[in-house]
């Protein structure tokens, strides 16, 4: 399990079984990550990550509360759906769609990544 720090909310995910999600629990071990997060496409916060991790490509649709790998080097969180050849790294646990939109809000959001 991982957490989110998001402003006031503390989120958790539970990791997707594949060498990426590893690497990225290895890289939250070291301490916590904090990424700045722009919104993209109205379905989707994006930002980049300080080192680059291994893929693990497949062709996948998204769902709300999933944790993408994009490029290597990039972490997306998802609040809505999107098809595209994506590494999975976990989902965030507990929340609903709108709950989860409401979160991350509009615009930019600073999110911090830590082992749970």
């Amino acid at each position: 399990m991982i957490n989110l720090q998001i402003e006031e909310h503390n989120l958790t995910a539970e990791l997707a079984d594949n060498t990426s999600a590893q690497a990225f629990a290895e890289l939250l071990q070291e301490g916590p990550v904090t990424v700045q997060m722009h919104d993209y496409g109205n379905f989707e916060k994006i930002g980049p990550l300080p080192t680059s991790l291994p893929e693990s490509n497949e062709q996948i649709t998204t769902e709300p509360g999933d944790i993408i790998l994009y490029q290597g080097n990039s972490v997306t969180v998802y609040y809505d759906v999107n098809t595209w050849n994506f590494t999975q790294l976990g989902k965030v646990q507990g929340v609903t769609q709108q709950e989860l939109k409401d979160i991350l809000g509009e615009g930019d959001v600073e999110i911090t990544f830590s082992v749970g």
